[in-house]
């Protein structure tokens, strides 16, 4: 057997992970972003004391939002996961800092799967992978193509 057998299971984990966590963290952006309620978001943006309530809203409900959508689709992955990444530790740890953990434990656990995708990336199963493979391949085939000097 080659090293591969072991390995598509991690795979089909990570697309796995990055369907579901990307649909959810983005309908949690949509509602903030489309569902009228911005406004009270940056109403408790402004509470926690952040410059510009409104600008911190619409960027933390964008990476919700957007940042959801590239996670789902494997499509610059790390940095969608970085930036919903930032955004549920503000949620988990200056938002919900006095809460009990049942209150935070969302904010945490999507903090949890953006961690683990900013160090794992999107997987063979990704737009970020196909684009990977193509930049490898014309790259492979340019090297190819050069020879050497010949004196």
């Amino acid at each position: 057997m080659n090293g591969r057998g072991l390995e598509e299971p991690f795979h089909y984990g990570l697309l796995w992970l990055r369907l579901l966590m990307g649909a959810g963290i983005a309908s949690h952006g949509y509602g903030k972003l489309f569902g009228g309620s911005i406004d009270m978001f940056a109403q408790g943006v402004a509470e926690m004391g952040f410059p510009l309530p409104h600008l911190s809203a619409y960027l933390a409900a964008g990476s919700e939002f957007f940042g959801g959508i590239f996670i789902a689709l494997g499509f610059a992955t790390r940095p969608a996961a970085l930036a919903v990444f930032g955004t549920m530790a503000v949620a988990a740890f200056i938002k919900h800092a006095l809460d009990v953990f049942a209150v935070k434990e969302l904010a945490l656990a999507y903090l949890t799967m953006a961690g683990t995708l900013i160090f794992t990336g999107g997987g063979r199963i990704s737009i970020d992978a196909i684009i990977y493979r193509n930049w490898l391949n014309r790259r492979r085939a340019a090297i190819a193509n050069v020879t050497p000097s010949q004196n």
